[in-house]
């Protein structure tokens, strides 16, 4: 039997969305470009959709008719309050009402959210891509100071709003839920507290970093994270970030109940019993804060649910976090099968860059890992990705360092991955955010 090679990928097409879009650098990324962004580019029924802020720090949605329509633009009446590149926008579909959803513009403080009219998504061709005013409430629902909003689309096509409460180092993820009702606040379900000590030192503060939050199959609410640690002591030496470990947990109840593996409850949501660092089998890849493991990497679902986590780290001593990622970083590629168990494999391209990269799947489940620079590199279904193989070295893109991919174009068995990127510039000029569009051929 002749072996099925990795995908290939080719350039097809290549679109501007803006000329002169936002640019500066804080946290070593953009604003327009984060890749733990859900989502900054997304497709539904055959539309294609992307959101940044241009150079006015305006912030556009934008849509375009696949498979290669003009993009037709939207202007929000709000401005990007801080040079701060936590502050993306996500956007969110609820296939029910037919209504897009704009959440933006928060590291801790209270949310900038809009929504369209009922049928904009449903219906694109009948209706003007336009929105209503800029809140700092979610449909009225006041969830405090946040960051990091991800929207998720249920299976019964309503809208859930995953997000943290606190800082960094000190914090709780918490979901808010829209329905027939209307939006409401479900509550905490992971814990800033508990013991974790090691050789160093010890901490007793924490925050949970999601590497996503994605329904799969059946309704199952799939989550991957990291913990950072508040207290430095725990680090072998200055200069790093005290992240650690890979952990999972599941939802077959929309998120209001969290089991570990084996089927064990270990949160309900809004209540006492959260994830904690202490819980007890949740930790998936064990691995100590002294490897510039990067938070809010990516988790993909194949087309039986189950997880797959990229993950980028390096061998140890760690002094630098930047520069030691940029020198000594390496991807990861780690998956349950369906038997339950955990597979980790090293990804054989250097990482060559500080930023985080995305996994996705076509219809077929080959795997399109797409690293900073929009480099990407695939792996087939048939050898259980464990061929990797570099198509594309991002040549030609100039792109900055992070980029947004679409899944659901991918997913939906069409033939296309895109990928939105911003080229790079220095300080504060405006570089162009472009759509690139890449053939895929699976053999």
């Amino acid at each position: 039997m002749t072996a099925v090679p990795p995908p290939h990928v080719a350039p097809v097409a290549d679109s501007e969305l803006d000329p002169r879009a936002l640019f500066f650098v804080s946290y070593e990324g953009l604003v327009n470009c984060a890749s733990y962004q859900q989502s900054g580019l997304l497709t539904h029924l055959g539309w294609q959709y992307a959101a940044w802020y241009t150079e006015t720090r305006h912030a556009v949605v934008a849509r375009r008719r696949l498979p290669d329509g003009a993009w037709e633009r939207t202007v929000l009446p709000h401005q990007l309050h801080a040079d701060d590149s936590h502050n993306t926008i996500s956007l969110g579909v609820s296939a029910v009402d037919g209504r897009l959803h704009v959440a933006m513009d928060t590291h801790d403080n209270p949310v900038f959210y809009t929504c369209s009219p009922p049928g904009a998504v449903t219906d694109p061709g009948r209706y003007p891509l336009r929105f209503g005013p800029v809140e700092r409430t979610v449909g009225g629902v006041d969830l405090g100071g946040i960051s990091y909003p991800r929207f998720l689309a249920t299976p019964e096509g309503w809208l859930q709003l995953s997000y943290r409460t606190g800082r960094s180092g000190n914090g709780t993820q918490e979901l808010a839920e829209l329905t027939g009702r209307g939006w409401s606040a479900l509550g905490r379900w992971s814990s800033a507290t508990g013991g974790y000590r090691n050789g160093n030192g010890s901490s007793v503060r924490r925050n949970l970093y999601l590497h996503g939050l994605r329904y799969g199959p059946g309704g199952r609410l799939h989550a991957a994270f990291t913990w950072r640690e508040d207290d430095a002591s725990v680090l072998s030496a200055k200069g790093g970030l005290a992240n650690h470990d890979t952990g999972y947990v599941y939802s077959d109840d929309r998120g209001r109940s969290w089991r570990g593996e084996g089927g064990k409850l270990v949160a309900v949501t809004g209540a006492d019993l959260l994830v904690a660092v202490d819980s007890p089998g949740l930790v998936v890849d064990p691995l100590g804060v002294d490897h510039a493991l990067i938070n809010q990497e990516c988790l993909a679902l194949d087309s039986a649910g189950q997880p797959h986590v990229v993950l980028s780290h390096t061998p140890g001593g760690v002094t630098d976090y930047v520069a030691d990622r940029r020198a000594y970083g390496r991807v990861f590629h780690l998956y349950r099968d369906g038997d339950g168990r955990w597979h980790k494999a090293e990804v054989p391209v250097p990482l060559d860059a500080f930023g985080r990269s995305q996994l996705v799947f076509d219809a077929a489940d080959n795997a399109y890992l797409v690293l900073p620079y929009g480099r990407v590199v695939t792996a087939s279904a048939a050898q259980r990705w464990t061929d990797w193989t570099p198509r594309f070295d991002g040549a030609g893109l100039d792109a900055f360092g992070e980029v947004l991919v679409d899944g659901a174009r991918l997913t939906a068995g069409r033939g296309i991955l895109s990928v939105l990127y911003q080229r790079r510039s220095t300080g504060r000029e405006p570089s162009a955010v472009r759509v690139a569009d890449f053939a895929v051929d699976a053999g």
